[in-house]
């Protein structure tokens, strides 16, 4: 064997040996009954928006449906984080305005809050364009998106959305995240 191989096999075992001496008494004498989940601390955070954030001023139609995504999700049963998407999904798609047929500037057939396409099968122009419904089928969609709870916003967002801009969703979290806050209760 030579001798820099030996002399570093036996610094690992060194380091093993030392490293079990310290938090070998260490351990031993921690007291598990008083002993904290470090990981449910963890889980419970709320996750931290990713990327620079965007943010624009609200009128009173876009406040108002604000309040109707967040109206839709709790008829839904979800939890505020579904709002954020949700919200956030809107800010993007739409600016949370109800967006009808844009004629030459429109993408594709996309209407309403979502740009949701009655092509693609989410519904009639006159269900997307109803901010209740059109919420209620993007939530349908999320809940069918394995972990969306715990993803990146804009991996779930993408996942129901499918758009050809898909880091686009992250950039308002922040806002989504303030405006649930501000209209959950009210």
């Amino acid at each position: 064997m030579n001798t820099i191989f030996r002399k570093s096999m036996l610094s690992v075992a060194g380091l093993a040996f030392a490293g079990g001496v310290f938090a070998g008494p260490i351990a031993a004498h921690a007291n598990p009954v008083d002993a904290k989940p470090v990981a449910a601390a963890v889980q419970s955070a709320a996750p931290k928006p990713q990327g620079e954030q965007s943010h624009i001023s609200l009128n009173d139609e876009q406040t108002a449906n604000v309040k109707a995504i967040i109206a839709a999700t709790k008829k839904a049963g979800l939890p505020e984080r579904a709002a954020v998407i949700s919200i956030a999904t809107s800010l993007q798609e739409s600016k949370l305005e109800n967006l009808g047929h844009l004629g030459d500037m429109n993408d594709h057939d996309s209407l309403g809050l979502f740009q949701q396409r009655p092509s693609s099968g989410w519904g009639t122009p006159e269900q997307i364009t109803n901010p209740e419904y059109s919420t209620t089928a993007f939530l349908k969609g999320l809940k069918q998106v394995d972990g969306w709870q715990d993803m990146p916003l804009t991996d779930a967002a993408q996942t129901v959305q499918v758009s050809a801009y898909p880091d686009a969703y992250a950039q308002w979290e922040q806002q989504a995240t303030d405006l649930v806050a501000q209209h959950w209760n009210s």
